[in-house]
Parts: C-alpha cells; structure tokens; sequence
C-alpha cells in the first residue's frame, strides 16, 4: 500500500477513459469523517460562464476511479457529458 499525500493527488492529470478526454487536475477532494477515507475527487468544470468567483466543479465519486499512476488518474465517468445529470453515482 503506498499513502498518497493531497499535494501529490492535486499533481496528478484526471482522464477520463469513457471518452478520452483530459479533465484537467485534482482540485479538492471529500473526507469521510470519522474514518478518513476519500468519497470524491473534484477537478475544474468546463464553465464557459462567470459565476462570481465560484469556480464550478465536477464531483468523481471514488469508486469511479479506476488507476492512480504516477502522473494520471484514470476514471470511468460517464455521466460527465451530462452535467445536469446526479455526479454521485457509479458506473
């Protein structure tokens, strides 16, 4: 098991391989609490709009991450195309 720090996730380039599409880098994850354990990695939308200085986010349910290597992160994310759509579920 190796323990990855936040600083090294946030490194990392997320693909999403249900497209091909480079979905930018890891900018904020969700802790389980009292455990610890991560449920969600965030990276930057694709937001052609201003929000007033809100930065929209797509939410990567854990469990949709498929590989962690040394410089990506694939995931299986095929709801992504659908922004309306719920970003919690699994494939």
């Amino acid at each position: 098991m190796r323990i990855l720090s936040f600083n090294e996730l946030k490194q990392k380039e997320v693909i999403n391989v249900c497209d091909g599409r480079r979905l930018g880098f890891v900018c904020n994850a969700d802790f389980e609490i009292p455990s610890g354990q991560i449920v969600s990695i965030s990276v930057p939308a694709d937001c052609r709009c201003f929000t007033l200085g809100k930065i929209e986010e797509i939410r990567i349910p854990w469990c949709n991450i498929d590989r962690i290597g040394e410089d990506i992160i694939i995931v299986k994310a095929d709801f992504i195309h659908a922004p309306k759509k719920n970003n919690d579920k699994c494939c």
